[in-house]
């Protein structure tokens, strides 16, 4: 028996790293639509990654996208670090054609849909103000000067004036996309919104040139919903990673660290749900981010208790496969030389058996033991002991739970954010 369990774990893992070998391929050719993306500006000085979101297929499991024709979509991201250049990535990574944007520009929010004038700025791509992205590929906006804040709010409007089709996105954004009826609205300074979406449409990366002549990196996220915040309260800021960017970029201060959400809601390590599968996007989404330094991997508890929820025994995993596609992470991340952080599994019984069975719990346990023991991450966010109700290991402590048991509250999410900001002290990385 433990002759076959070893000959079935060496499968699984040759498995996994054929599936992160196609996923870098084929991401590799479709990465660059203009020739803007560079790791340095003119000066010498480096990009990095500010904000994030990871690009989703329309259609799949739990996300429905839409499309758009001749109409304005204003997107509000907050920043992490401030810098004095901007620039933006689209991708269109799943639009059933070309997409065509015809005008795009980028502004400090002033409240709502609404932008501070003086700071309104038309993006370009390769010296044009529109640009046709083909299906499968990324474009990336030449540089603007913009002097942009720590923790700042940023407004990117997106001008389409053709049909898109279902639109490459992000479904849960914990933000407010502003949508307008007909015509181009991008300069506006008081935006005509017709309707709203809390999800990203084609804003895959905003990137900028930090003003602090130190050199900085970024910390990527890299989860599912317990990390994405997709629970907390829209507009409000409450995800961990926004909390993270706060103590690391006092405003005010100089910039020290990048920090991006590369977490998906319901996203999967080894398996297709609402977007690709962890194994197969993480080249994209983590090694691909501008400035990238550190990363926290805090995925493959969807894995494990999904197929309890949709009956798909054909998904059902082991303990020693997440273990193995998080290895093959890890591996990927050390080669890119990234600081690699280890997080715990949240604890999911309060609810109830929709999700929660003994055997799931046998195996979070199993996942965190070895996250914690293990000598591959350079530290452990332990995420579960600090959720956790102590009298119930099980299940999370009630106020940091969502309605639903499953997901956190903001204050659950607050309490995830202090965790990843005391390892970042712990190993030095902040002071």
């Amino acid at each position: 028996m433990k002759k076959h369990r070893t000959q079935r774990f060496r499968f699984v893992a040759r498995r996994l790293i054929l599936q992160m070998a196609v996923g870098m391929s084929v991401l590799a050719g479709s990465f660059i639509a203009t020739a803007a993306h560079a790791d340095e500006d003119t000066a010498g000085r480096r990009w990095v990654s500010t904000w994030s979101a990871s690009p989703m297929e329309p259609g799949t499991a739990f996300a429905p996208s839409r499309s758009f024709e001749n109409q304005t979509i204003r997107q509000i991201v907050r920043t992490s670090i401030g810098g004095w250049k901007v620039r933006v990535r689209l991708s269109n990574q799943y639009g059933p054609g070309a997409l065509i944007v015809g005008s795009a520009h980028v502004a400090l929010m002033s409240s709502g849909d609404t932008i501070v004038p003086a700071s309104d700025r038309a993006l370009t791509f390769n010296g044009q103000s529109t640009i046709t992205i083909p299906a499968g590929a990324v474009a990336v906006s030449d540089p603007v000067n913009l002097v942009v804040q720590n923790n700042g709010d940023l407004a990117i409007s997106l001008y389409v004036p053709q049909n898109t089709g279902d639109a490459t996105f992000h479904h849960n954004a914990v933000q407010t996309a502003y949508i307008s009826g007909a015509g181009d609205f991008t300069a506006a300074t008081d935006f005509p919104t017709a309707e709203t979406r809390p999800q990203n449409f084609w804003l895959s990366f905003v990137e900028v040139v930090p003003s602090t002549r130190d050199e900085i990196g970024a910390l990527a996220v890299f989860g599912d919903a317990f990390t994405e915040g997709s629970s907390t309260t829209r507009d409000a800021n409450r995800r961990p990673t926004n909390y993270v960017s706060a103590a690391a970029n006092p405003a005010g201060r100089p910039a020290r660290l990048g920090v991006i959400n590369q977490a998906t809601a319901c996203g999967r390590l080894l398996f297709l749900v609402c977007g690709p599968s962890g194994v197969s996007r993480f080249e994209r989404d983590v090694l691909n981010a501008s400035g990238i330094s550190h990363v926290v991997l805090a995925i493959g508890n969807v894995d494990l208790f999904l197929p309890n929820y949709t009956g798909d025994q054909s998904e059902v995993v082991s303990a020693e496969q997440i273990i193995a596609g998080i290895r093959g992470l890890v591996q990927m991340a050390r080669a890119r030389g990234l600081v690699v952080y280890g997080a715990t599994f949240t604890p999911i019984e309060l609810s109830g058996p929709i999700f929660y069975t003994p055997e799931y719990e046998e195996k979070r346990q199993a996942v965190n033991a070895w996250i914690r023991t293990t000598s591959e991450f350079d530290a452990v966010v332990d995420f579960d002991a600090a959720v956790r109700d102590p009298n119930r290991p099980a299940a999370l402590l009630p106020e940091y739970a969502y309605a639903d048991g499953l997901h956190l509250s903001d204050l659950g999410s607050a309490v995830q954010g202090q965790v990843i900001v005391d390892v970042l002290r712990q190993t030095g990385v902040l002071q």
